[in-house]
């Protein structure tokens, strides 16, 4: 029983690492805009730039807190990078200026994933965690 608990420990503990080892070699952006409105936010090895300047896109640049980038490394764990081009956006508000254009692009490796745009505050299901925790941290700073 010691020798099965062990190795499912060690299972779920490999994962954990295999997924903050992918996020920290990732860049993560996230921008969302309309006429009176802009933001872009950048994750990279556990910092954060944000800007609300179209002509700034570097920004403010800060460390993530510890309990905001574990959840930020699991919830990027789940994320199916190559399903980002078909993601369909659950409302469409952004078409009457009810709400800002989104979207959220990946590099890791070399490849760069971009998903479809929605509406900010509204993102694909399958995207939502990830996209709703990041933008919350951004509020923050």
């Amino acid at each position: 029983m010691k020798i099965l608990s062990m190795l499912l420990l060690t299972i779920f503990l490999g994962k954990g690492c295999a997924d903050e080892q992918q996020i920290k070699t990732a860049e993560v952006e996230y921008t969302a805009n309309t006429r009176g409105f802009y933001q872009h936010i950048t994750i990279k090895n556990q910092s954060m730039a944000v800007s609300r300047d179209r002509n700034d896109k570097q920004g403010k640049t800060t460390k993530i807190a510890d309990a905001d980038w574990k959840v930020l490394v699991a919830e990027f764990g789940k994320l199916k990078l190559d399903d980002f081009p078909n993601l369909k956006a659950p409302t469409e508000k952004r078409f009457y200026d009810g709400a800002a254009m989104a979207d959220l692009k990946v590099t890791y490796e070399g490849e760069t994933y971009q998903s479809t745009v929605f509406d900010h505050g509204t993102p694909p299901a399958e995207i939502a965690a990830f996209v709703n925790h990041l933008v919350a941290i951004a509020e923050k700073k």
